[in-house]
């Protein structure tokens, strides 16, 4: 186990590595318990750097043997410790040298599912960001990069790694990766293996073999996939001119893996619910998932591969332009408006959430203690907004002359954010001093509105704030893009859209020859990562909602609605107005607009969000009030609309075959919508019905739902009868019981079901299913009064610490909103976070997001 208390690493402190690498040679003898790796690596002293010692990180690690130039080293000719082996400059020769090492490590004790373990009988590898130095001896840093040649010996009949296959003879594989790469982009994989096999032509005419390797008995489950990945490399070569770079790229998917996927240099290693899909077992937003996920790892093959960060500080430089990248890509796919709405909701759900507690940190963070933390919503979603809005600023031509900059210029970098926005001042002339600070200055603005009409002038006035973060108490405006349009009182739109470009932190703009005072839509398309402090009369809001020509806009006019509904309800106990239910049933029953968007804007605000408007309102958050009242608004919106959701309900069936389109989709969305409304007027009813006649996972799950709501004590026992043998689908069936179960139940649910021979507590996503589905899912159940969510949460944290540090760090973020509620919960929070504190040998991974949380 790590030490929990190391030394925190600055940006400010960043050297260059004293040695690069010519070429590595690995040689893997793979056993469970005894897997040899040897080592081969060509050095050369960095022309940026004085002659230096040699620092090679490694953990975990048996040493066997090690040598210079074929010289063996003695224990005394190096030092060596836990993290690290290094070797004195004086030891080493002037200019390069070949470094020969033997290791021994044990891939089936490796809990931690980071460097080589294993996996249902397979091995493979997860490296980024630090988890090569689990495998040997090795500058594990991105900015050192080097071509790879792979040796394999094992008798499993699939052996794969990076690059192109040179050969294969028996038990003995090799691969070669022509193109320099850090050492967190090694991949390898060994197992029995089946491959659903296709080819994709480029557009200079090269073949490209591909291929998605799974599980025997998972290949049907592969066609999806195959299809998204091709449809992404199409996608890179038409809108950003980026052609694939080798003769083959495979897809392994795997099941026991920490995170969603990893864009390893030609051999991608998955979690299997992000490739493996039927329509009898994934829902459309499993199939949503796979088709963006599978394009955001191959977009990183030149945004990461091609082109990676010098540093672990620049992680946004190649996370946050991939997000805006696949986020492109799925609204090309989908449909960019309702895409754009799922983001933004994203967005606020876990960003703004970051950003408004104890975890609060910068785009590019100044320091850390455990890189694993910052692969946050900030880094990864807000960093693609900071490029959304670089783009909207310099426009679509500058945007595309400056890529095109970006990838001549640093092809092969290991590569920085100063030097990401160097090509678009040189391709642009625009000076991004300014606009620089959306990386360095953590929070996020809250943009407050005033305006005025006279004599045909509407004037607006903005005013931005952003409040004291840890560590940043005093902040500087920030440029802040906000595209605009006025409407006037029939609907009609009197100026369409303009982008204002806010620079100080007041400024004012005008608008002139207006025959009437407008109603302004702001903020369009979410046109920047702000809140927006303004709130029009419910008139106005009525009217964008039905007639705004921005969809962004038209569905923030129905949320704002909501939000301030259900505020009412739960400050004075205030009834919905009947103009704001009569909007939502029109929004319902109106079949001009996609149906998609109109499940969008009948979903109500989730139980954080509203919890996070009492913060804002000054109210302290009561979240067993909160989930009550939302409750009692979903009804009241069914009694309201009983007619049109009928109607929908009836209406919104796909005929034929299940199709995963983003038509069908919208039309199921839409009628799952109804479903829900309806089940809380006439019960279980048209929902068993819907479960019985199901053809696909999405109609099947969105009935439980249901069906659990209605307390249905026998649907979840027959579930589990049909799908037990899916692994996937028993993720959803527990996750789906603790989401449904009553508040006041729920820590029960989850205890009852952590006892469930089927829960495998060491599997990430299993885990995930059902701890997450009480602190994500099920939020009045986690914060019952009692703390026995909070107990349960912090039990479980300390045990998955001591297999697997990175999942529970991650999980602890459930407790990052723990000064939002009352005396008596945040006492009984505190206690559980300085329990976990105080526990003996906790991770550094765990200790250090505990440590942050707990800072006053």
């Amino acid at each position: 186990m790590r030490d929990a208390a190391p030394q925190t690493i600055h940006l400010s402190d960043y050297t260059p590595p004293n040695w690069l690498i010519e070429l590595v040679e690995l040689d893997f003898t793979l056993d469970p318990k005894a897997t040899r790796v040897t080592s081969r690596i060509r050095f050369f002293r960095n022309p940026a750097s004085t002659k230096g010692d040699l620092h090679l990180d490694g953990e975990q690690l048996t040493l066997i043997s090690a040598s210079i130039d074929g010289v063996s080293l003695s224990e005394n000719e190096y030092q060596r410790t836990e993290t690290a082996l290094t070797i004195p400059a004086d030891r080493l020769p002037d200019e390069a040298f070949i470094w020969e090492a033997e290791v021994e490590i044990a891939p089936a004790d490796n809990t931690a599912l980071e460097g080589l373990y294993m996996s249902g009988g397979m091995y493979c590898t997860q490296c980024e960001a630090q988890g090569f130095r689990k495998i040997t001896y090795y500058p594990d840093r991105p900015d050192v990069m080097a071509p790879f040649t792979v040796r394999i010996h094992s008798p499993m009949p699939v052996l794969l790694s990076n690059g192109n296959p040179v050969e294969r003879h028996g038990p003995v594989a090799e691969w070669h990766d022509p193109w320099p790469k850090p050492a967190y982009l090694f991949a390898l994989v060994a197992g029995d293996l089946l491959s659903y096999s296709d080819h994709f032509m480029t557009m200079s005419g090269r073949p490209v073999a591909l291929n998605i390797w799974v599980r025997r008995g998972d290949e049907d489950k592969t066609h999806y996939a195959m299809g998204a990945l091709k449809r992404s490399m199409k996608w890179d070569e038409d809108v950003y001119g980026r052609e694939y770079d080798l003769d083959v790229f495979n897809i392994v998917a795997v099941d026991d893996f920490n995170m969603g996927a990893m864009e390893n240099k030609g051999l991608n290693i998955f979690n299997s619910k992000y490739v493996l899909a039927s329509p009898e077992t994934a829902t459309d937003r499993d199939y949503e998932f796979i088709e963006a996920i599978i394009a955001h790892e191959y977009f990183h093959n030149w945004t990461g591969n091609r082109i990676t960060c010098r540093d672990w500080f620049q992680l946004c430089l190649k996370e946050g332009l991939t997000v805006f990248r696949d986020q492109q890509f799925s609204g090309d796919m989908r449909g960019a408006a309702v895409q754009r709405i799922d983001n933004v909701l994203q967005l606020r759900a876990r960003q703004f959430r970051e950003d408004a507690g104890p975890l609060a940190h910068p785009v590019r963070p100044e320091s850390f203690v455990e890189i694993n933390n910052f692969y946050t919503a900030t880094v990864y979603e807000k960093g693609a907004e900071v490029i959304g809005m670089l783009k909207r600023l310099v426009g679509d031509d500058g945007y595309s002359k400056a890529l095109d900059l970006y990838f001549t210029r640093h092809d092969g970098d290991a590569a920085t954010i100063e030097d990401w926005l160097a090509v678009f001042e040189e391709a642009t002339g625009r000076d991004l001093t300014q606009f620089k600070r959306w990386y360095s200055q953590a929070g996020t603005p809250r943009l407050s509105v005033k305006s005025d009409f006279s004599n045909g002038t509407y004037r607006i006035e903005f005013k931005q704030e952003t409040k004291p973060t840890p560590g940043q108490p005093d902040k500087q405006p920030q440029v802040i893009p906000v595209a605009i349009g006025l409407l006037d009182s029939s609907g009609a739109e009197v100026e369409p859209t303009r982008v204002l470009e806010l620079t100080e932190t007041r400024q004012a703009f005008q608008f002139h020859g207006l025959k009437s005072r407008p109603v302004p839509s702001i903020l369009r398309g979410f046109s920047a990562p702000v809140i927006l402090d303004h709130t029009p009369s419910f008139e106005d809001r009525a009217l964008l909602l039905a007639y705004d020509t921005d969809p962004f806009n038209m569905w923030e006019a129905g949320r704002s609605l909501s939000r301030e509904t259900l505020m009412a309800m739960l400050t004075d106990d205030t009834p919905p107005a009947q103009a704001y239910l009569d909007a939502l049933v029109r929004v319902a029953g109106n079949d001009t607009l996609d149906p998609a968007f109109r499940a969008q804007v009948l979903a109500l605000p989730s139980e954080d969000d509203i919890a996070q408007g009492c913060v804002e309102a000054g109210l302290v958050p009561d979240p067993t009030r909160i989930h009550a009242t939302r409750k009692t608004l979903t009804t009241t919106i069914a009694e309201a609309g009983r007619e049109t959701l009928e109607t929908v309900y009836d209406q919104m069936v796909t005929d034929g075959p299940y199709s995963s389109d983003a038509g069908p989709a919208g039309k199921r969305s839409l009628r799952n919508c109804a479903l829900r409304f309806l089940s809380l007027l006439d019960g279980p009813l048209r929902a068993r019905a819907q479960y019985d006649a199901a053809t696909n996972m999405t109609d099947q799950l969105a009935a439980f739902a249901c069906l659990l709501d209605a307390g249905d004590t026998d649907v979840a026992a027959r579930f589990h009868e049909q799908w037990h043998g899916d692994r996937l689908v028993m993720d959803k069936w527990f996750m789906m019981q603790v989401a449904h179960a009553a508040p006041e139940d729920a820590v029960n649910r989850a205890k009852i079901l952590t006892e469930h021979p089927d829960f495998d507590w060491k599997n990430p996503n299993r885990f995930r299913s059902v701890i997450g589905g009480i602190t994500a899912a099920n939020p009045a159940g986690f914060h019952d009064p009692s703390g026995a969510g909070y107990a349960f949460l912090a039990d479980w944290l300390l045990r998955l610490d001591k297999a697997n540090p990175q999942t529970a760090a991650r999980m602890s973020t459930a407790f990052e909103t723990w000064r939002r509620y009352d005396a008596d919960r945040q006492a009984l929070i505190r206690d559980q976070l300085s329990r976990i504190a105080d526990a003996d040998g906790l991770s550094r991974d765990l200790a250090e997001m505990v440590g942050r949380m707990r800072t006053d």
